[in-house]
Parts: structure tokens; sequence; C-alpha cells
């Protein structure tokens, strides 16, 4: 089993704590670590449905079969790891917001789409359902009177000990 940390980079204007909706759904590409092929389409799952696994016991969020070797893969969202709002504090630097563990894939994309929440830095405004989809988002935060924005969002995994 990997633990992977999903490291966001963004840069973030006149907001703060970035973070998905709790019912988000969360889009990655997939390496099988057997065959190393990766799949070029979206997996997508999110952490309150669970699958049983189909070669051992338990369950995970995400349980599928490679297409190129067919092997048993999964993944699920490390319960030791509580998913963490990008903090406007670390502005334009990595920060971790998920992890997951991994048998038999590692994930090797993420890309953020909509459902997405974060308030203003300086009115507490919530914003809700900030679409990610492009990598670029902007409104105006009307109690302080300013624009704000995300934009040049990246991605980074790391395996975690």
């Amino acid at each position: 089993m990997v633990k992977l940390g999903l490291y966001i980079k963004a840069e973030l204007e006149n907001v703060t704590d970035l973070i998905p909706a709790e019912d988000y759904e969360w889009h990655f590409k997939i390496e099988c670590t057997s065959c190393h092929e990766v799949d070029e389409s979206w997996i997508s799952f999110n952490q309150h449905d669970e699958y049983e696994m189909n070669s051992s016991r338990g369950s995970a969020n995400l349980v599928m079969r490679c297409k190129f070797c067919k092997r048993d893969m999964n993944a699920k969202f490390d319960s030791s790891f509580k998913i963490k709002k990008y903090d406007v504090e670390e502005n334009n630097k990595f920060q971790k917001i998920a992890q997951f563990d991994c048998r038999s894939l590692e994930l090797v994309d993420f890309e953020p789409r909509d459902t997405w929440i974060c308030k203003g830095a300086d009115s507490d405004t919530v914003f809700e359902d900030v679409d990610l989809i492009t990598d670029e988002w902007v409104g105006y935060d009307e109690k302080s009177g300013m624009p704000v924005s995300i934009s040049n969002i990246e991605v980074n995994f790391i395996k975690e000990k």
C-alpha cells in the first residue's frame, strides 16, 4: 500500500480557506503499478461511497481493474488525514489537502472541477459552487468591495510515510 498526499498550489486573491464541498467528486488520472499504463480517462470517486474489494477483505472508495493487465486496484481516503483547506497564509505554495491509501495504482493527475468553497479574506463572505474546471475562478466580494479570484492551479502528488 502506498500513501499519496495530494498537494495543490494556487494564487488566491482576496479569498482564503479553499476546500472541496462535502459531497465533492474527486477526478484523477490513474497509473497501474503493475503494467505502468496510464488510463487516459478521468476516474472519479468520493469519500462517502465504499465498495467491497474484489481480491481481499475490506472496502475502498475506488475499486477497479486495470484495462490493460486486468490487475485489481483500489484507493481510499486515508482515514487518519482530514481534508484540509488551502490557506491564503501560504498563498502560491504547495499545501497538502488530501491523502489516499492506494493499492496497485498511483494517482498521477488531479483535475479540480466544480463545487469548491472559499471565503472572502477580509469579509468572511462564503463563496459556494466555485468551479475550477478551467483552473481559474473570478468573482466579486460585495461586502469588502474587492474582486476575488483563484488562478494558476498546480497539482503534485508525494509519497508519504
